[in-house]
């Protein structure tokens, strides 16, 4: 095999671009809610998703939503997506949705917990930092509850009809 030849199959996994996608801020009970003495109590839903943009470019995204609320009151609610751009070719098949699902979500996640701070720290509120996620465990996880939501779906017979 010729050098060029082993160059152009060499697994490539590269970084294009990170970038902020997406970021909302609501404060429902502003200005009050920054007279309340009580700490807030926070909710965080987290949410991974990746698409092919091109031959070998893929988009990866990880999407945060932040609650903070004292008793029923919302203090605010943040949600932000950060993306990232990569590029990933000749790597197997099998390897690519956990690439995907793990090791980009990795790269792009410290960079929406970093945006979140930030933007919660200019709004008046003490910054939130997210904890560090684990995203293979997050990966296994949604692999666990797909197959599950899979066993679980009802298959109507071709012969049945229903009115």
């Amino acid at each position: 095999m010729s050098d060029e030849k082993q160059q152009s199959e060499q697994p490539i996994f590269q970084i294009q671009r990170v970038y902020l996608k997406d970021m909302s801020l609501e404060q429902p009970n502003s200005p009050a809610i920054f007279l309340e003495q009580t700490a807030p109590n926070i909710e965080v839903a987290l949410d991974v998703g990746a698409v092919p943009l091109a031959d070998g470019i893929f988009e990866s995204t990880v999407t945060a939503t932040v609650t903070a609320k004292i008793g029923e009151k919302v203090a605010f609610l943040v949600e932000g997506k950060q993306a990232g751009i990569f590029e990933i070719r000749n790597i197997p098949t099998e390897q690519l949705d956990p690439l995907l699902g793990i090791a980009c979500p990795n790269i792009v996640f410290p960079y929406l917990r970093a945006n979140i701070a930030d933007l919660l720290n200019r709004s008046g509120f003490p910054p939130i930092h997210l904890s560090e996620v684990n995203f293979e465990v997050f990966y296994q996880q949604r692999l666990e509850a797909l197959v599950e939501k899979q066993t679980d779906s009802t298959v109507v017979p071709a012969s049945t009809s229903i009115n």
